[in-house]
């Protein structure tokens, strides 16, 4: 049994990535429950360590969820497994850029939306040239899972989407403290919603 699409492609203002090896499985859709109650509007599954028949199951649990709460469901490269439960969109590593093109035509859904990921310039503009629906541009801030590794900082991040015309989803080291200075711009996170002590109270204080 399929699920219908809620919405109409809009770019999200806060976007969950699942870290399922973070918690148990039960906690870790208690989590999820509770940040789509505090106004997560998307969730990115993102779970390269799955099988096809584990990602299934996770992402069609992932699907009841996100649709009880009028929440958008965006599966990260398999367009497969994003048709089988009707998720709302698919989302591209950068190293896949030129198959954006194909997976839309593929996926023959003009509800379903594609995203990609950027880090530069170059990127970005290959991610408009191909047709996406919006990028995500990171790291912004220093990141919690590169520990040391470079981040383009504020005034680099604001001079990249200034290259392109597509919404830009910011990610990279995002937190309640640095939220504020991206205004305008959607948000994804992972740690600090997944790590936070109140996932519901963490999530509207990123809104």
């Amino acid at each position: 049994m399929g699920y219908q699409t809620l919405l109409k492609p809009v770019t999200p203002n806060l976007i969950l990535i699942t870290d399922s090896q973070r918690l148990s499985r039960d906690r870790f859709f208690e989590v999820v429950s509770e940040a789509l109650a505090g106004g997560v509007d998307a969730v990115l599954v993102r779970e390269k360590q799955m099988d096809s028949a584990r990602l299934l199951a996770f992402t069609s649990h992932l699907r009841e969820l996100t649709s009880s709460h009028k929440a958008k469901l965006i599966i990260h490269t398999q367009a497969d497994i994003a048709k089988a439960v009707s998720a709302d969109g698919v989302h591209l590593a950068s190293t896949d850029l030129a198959e954006i093109p194909s997976v839309r035509e593929w996926l023959n859904n003009p509800d379903m939306t594609i995203s990609a990921s950027c880090h530069n310039e170059i990127e970005l503009g290959f991610v408009q040239r191909f047709g996406a629906d919006y990028a995500f541009l990171s790291p912004v801030f220093p990141t919690q899972s590169h520990p040391g590794e470079p981040h383009l900082g504020m005034e680099t991040f604001r001079k990249m989407t200034g290259t392109t015309s597509l919404p830009v989803i910011a990610l990279g080291g995002i937190n309640a403290e640095n939220r504020n200075q991206l205004e305008g711009f959607g948000v994804a996170v992972i740690g600090s919603i997944f790590d936070a002590n109140d996932p519901k109270a963490a999530a509207t204080e990123l809104l």
